[in-house]
């Protein structure tokens, strides 16, 4: 009884990883701004943004120091390029702020202090979708059947003659046949009168 519980086991764990082996989800990244510089006038944002990917449902944080800096989000491309801190979005002032990117768009971030904002203290996120590799399918149809194209006959120079195939009659053919089915159900079959 012990065996079948583990063989049914086995089972369920091979059909869920063919389940899920299907797709390749990668999980939400969390993204430390300016890395171990930090959210600083010192950072070198634009190298640390070179070849980052975000996407929906990653997380940013910026850490700073809370009492003489801050995090603004602005609403667009022209008020992040222009340092326009009038109109901001959201104020972030705790020194440590984790903010979800939770739909697809740009995001536009820039410090609470207009000279190191204009110094280069800001970053314009790009959220791209979430998504999804396929991996390849083992159990989709393969692409239909195409015949290749006729070949043109060659000339022969003189007849050849064709040896007659040398195949097995019928009946050895289905003792073969016979044979593979009994080695293959074989071990089932010991297997049920095993577990009776």
């Amino acid at each position: 009884m012990g065996g079948d519980k583990a063989f049914r086991a086995l089972l369920v764990v091979v059909l869920l990883a063919v389940a899920v082996g299907e797709q390749e989800v990668q999980g939400p990244v969390h993204h430390v701004v300016g890395g171990h510089r930090r959210w600083d006038p010192t950072s070198d944002i634009s190298s640390w943004l070179s070849g980052r990917v975000f996407r929906v449902g990653d997380k940013i944080w910026f850490t700073y120091s809370a009492p003489q800096e801050s995090v603004v989000e602005l609403q667009s491309l022209e008020e992040f390029q222009s340092c326009d801190l009038s109109n901001p979005i959201k104020m972030y002032t705790d020194g440590v702020d984790q903010i979800p990117l939770e739909r697809e768009g740009n995001r536009y971030f820039v410090i609470g202090n207009q000279e190191n904002c204009s110094n280069g203290l800001k970053l314009h996120v790009d959220v791209k979708p979430l998504e999804t590799q396929q991996l390849p399918n083992q159990w989709s149809q393969p692409p239909p059947f195409q015949p290749p194209p006729p070949a043109e006959p060659k000339p022969e120079p003189f007849p050849v003659p064709v040896p007659e195939p040398d195949t097995p009659s019928g009946s050895t053919q289905l003792n073969g046949l016979s044979f593979g089915l009994f080695v293959g159900f074989l071990p089932c079959f010991l297997g049920l009168l095993m577990g009776l």
